[in-house]
């Protein structure tokens, strides 16, 4: 009896919250029910949620953001672009594959094989490098599933490699003790696959319709003879207003400005599509590529999801909550809910809120190009944008792209192995501090640039020697210069006067160094010597015991 008052609860609160609004579509949860528990569907109950101690330690997962658009090696939105006359992605698949009349992106997934897949290896590598966590992606805008989906026939297991790829995934990180995290951004498949509607404008193929429309009857004698593309494009609705261009879904991406809103069985199907992925894996960490959660806010899809996802592992961790839900664009009041991630770029100040980064080395989908030219990130980039966050109580989730085969690149190897070799000694600094009084000073701090929706900075804030970026560990407070100086380091912040060093200085070691470390205190800085034999040459850590 009781089970069923939580149960009824569930679907009757969100009409009455005080923050809820009246949702256009409310979910169906017969096929896949919420788990039982204290959090209900609201955004007032998920205020009860506590970011968990692991994660906050953590600072550092990698992330195989990996599917069926590397393997054209063209990068991300391959899908979506290659139905664009005129874009790069149209011109190369014409060249290399056919007109998007006769050659879809169904066939390309047909085309993926993944036959250099290792995970194991991979997930050794990537906690070599000092991955603290893992991520997979499970699905991506293009709509196939990487598991042996109950509700999406287009799945890894039945088209393409032919294998479970999360359960591969889930694996591999269970051996190497990694939390393991998956990535949802299908729910805007919907809107995302509209180019597959249109046809060319100009050329012999002028007014031909892309392969968007077709149907299960259309596929006899083909090798897809059997599967429904619709169920794969979902492209069976009127386009949006502005569908002519390819960047309007931007302007989209929260559902508004003219987006043409999912069906109750569109709906349906992601909600049950996520909560049997959530069952089957039982992830620690669940990431949505959407403004807070996915398909809100005209329906309550992503609010069922997210409180089954919390209930389901209070269940199984005895009532200690160990999971982390991510979102982007969020409000303060939702920060309270779930973890907000920023996408490649960082605040300007330090978070009461444990936060997240998700960037990568090159391209979110494998790009060649990026290899060709040399464009990925250093280890010396992404090791200042590591220190950077996790002084404004942050976490990097780096991407390292993966080629279609399943393998990673040898530049994308040295990239790593330099990452590996800085954290090994000064990944102390790093693994299992908090914020300090101030998360840093210098001149980078001036005319700081501002995040863009959902992040975008990246990169436009340059670091130098004469920044310092702190955190702190107990009675441990560690200053990062961001570059080998070859002055006296001015530690402001810590002076005598500044009254943030409640006690004597006691010593001060260089992390990865020997050589002992000159300095004195006074009213105007904390300084300390350069060294004579800089231990590396990206970013030194002073700890400084008090």
């Amino acid at each position: 009896m009781r089970r069923f008052i939580i149960l009824a609860l569930m679907y009757i609160m969100p009409l009455f919250a005080g923050m809820a609004q009246p949702f256009q579509i409310i979910v169906n949860t017969e096929k896949e029910p919420i788990a039982p528990g204290k959090f209900l569907p609201t955004w007032e109950s998920l205020q009860q949620y506590q970011i968990p101690e692991w994660f906050r330690d953590a600072k550092f997962g990698i992330w195989a953001h990996w599917g069926p658009q590397c393997q054209p090696g063209q990068g991300d939105w391959y899908a979506r672009f290659m139905y664009s006359e005129g874009h790069a992605n149209y011109r190369f698949h014409n060249t290399r594959y056919g007109h998007p009349s006769e050659f879809g992106f169904k066939d390309i997934i047909h085309s993926w094989k993944a036959e250099k897949w290792d995970p194991e290896a991979l997930v050794k590598l990537y906690k070599r490098t000092g991955a603290q966590y893992f991520f997979a992606m499970a699905n991506h805008h293009d709509n196939l599933d990487m598991w042996d989906s109950k509700y999406q026939p287009w799945n890894s297991v039945k088209t393409g490699p032919g294998e479970d790829i999360v359960a591969g995934w889930a694996r591999a990180a269970k051996k190497y003790g990694l939390p393991f995290g998956l990535s949802v951004h299908a729910s805007h498949a919907w809107i995302w696959y509209e180019t597959a509607q249109g046809s060319d404008k100009t050329g012999p193929k002028a007014g031909v319709p892309y392969d968007g429309l077709l149907t299960k009857a259309d596929g006899k004698g083909t090798w897809w003879e059997g599967l429904d593309p619709q169920e794969l494009y979902a492209q069976n609705h009127p386009r949006s207003s502005g569908a002519e261009s390819v960047n309007t879904i931007h302007q989209q991406w929260g559902w508004e400005n003219g987006a043409v809103l999912p069906s109750q069985e569109y709906t349906d199907k992601f909600y049950n599509r996520t909560i049997d992925l959530i069952n089957k894996f039982q992830p620690d960490l669940l990431y949505f590529d959407d403004t807070a959660l996915p398909l809100y806010p005209f329906s309550d899809a992503g609010l069922k999801i997210a409180a089954h996802f919390y209930n389901a592992n209070l269940s199984r961790n005895k009532g200690k909550l160990s999971a982390v839900l991510f979102g982007k664009m969020l409000s303060e009041e939702q920060k309270q809910c779930l973890v907000w991630d920023i996408e490649r770029g960082a605040p300007e100040n330090a978070q009461k809120y444990a936060w997240q980064t998700c960037s990568c080395l090159g391209n979110w989908h494998y790009d060649e190009s990026v290899y060709n030219r040399n464009r990925y990130k250093t280890a010396k980039t992404v090791i200042h944008m590591l220190i950077d966050i996790v002084s404004k109580n942050g976490n990097l989730l780096l991407n390292v792209p993966v080629r279609g085969d399943g393998s990673i690149d040898d530049k994308e190897m040295a990239i790593l192995n330099e990452i590996a070799q800085w954290m090994d000694s000064n990944k102390e600094s790093i693994i299992g501090t908090r914020p300090w009084i101030l998360f840093g000073e210098g001149p980078a701090l001036v005319n700081v640039a501002p995040l863009t929706a959902q992040g975008f900075n990246e990169g436009k804030n340059q670091f130098s020697a004469n920044d310092i970026r702190y955190n702190a560990k107990g009675n441990t407070l560690y200053a990062t210069t961001m570059g080998i100086p070859t002055e006296q380091v001015q530690l402001k912040a810590c002076s005598k006067k500044s009254g943030n060093i409640p006690n004597p200085v006691i010593r001060i070691e260089l992390l990865g160094s020997k050589e002992p470390v000159q300095w004195f205190w006074n009213d105007g800085a904390l300084t300390i010597n350069p060294p004579k034999n800089a231990p590396n040459n990206i970013a030194l850590v002073y700890k400084i015991t008090f």
